[in-house]
């Protein structure tokens, strides 16, 4: 789709699984929602560390849009095809940050302007709520959790 890479969960698995317990989305009706997403690409973690000390706003974004990858990988394990995206209701992200780094709310634009890119800002642009964090399982320096509304006609 559109030339970006997005993985399937189906064949390779959920990488959350390493975490620790959970699965990987929930389904009440036409809501989808997606358990954590990092920027993880199989095993490997993309980016490490802490934005305001070893990460620049940058490559936080970038971390932030392959988070996005994995997170229509994870719409497309939970219902089989994007086409079943209504809309991006919204989501709440997290950044490992130093105290002083206030562009947290930059970092998380890779995630929403990749929504936008792949549905349009109608059904692309959601609510998005951003916090600074300390740490995070396995040194991510980025995580979101995503709430999706279905079409009708999702199965």
């Amino acid at each position: 789709m559109m030339g970006l890479d997005i993985p399937d969960f189906d064949r390779i698995g959920y990488y959350g699984a390493d975490y620790g317990t959970m699965k990987p989305y929930h389904r009440i009706g036409s809501l989808l929602f997606l358990s954590g997403h990092v920027a993880q690409i199989g095993t490997q973690i993309t980016h490490k560390g802490r934005l305001g000390q070893d990460l620049t706003t940058e490559q936080g974004y970038a971390a932030a849009r392959q988070t996005g990858l994995n997170v229509l990988g994870g719409i497309k394990q939970a219902v089989g095809s994007l086409d079943y995206v209504k809309s991006i209701v919204r989501s709440l992200n997290f950044v490992v940050c130093t105290p002083e780094y206030e562009d947290v709310h930059r970092v998380s634009s890779g995630l929403s302007d990749l929504f936008v890119e792949v549905f349009g800002r109608d059904r692309g642009l959601g609510g998005r709520a951003t916090i600074g964090v300390m740490a995070l399982a396995g040194g991510v320096c980025f995580e979101t959790w995503a709430t999706i509304e279905l079409t009708d006609d999702c199965p």
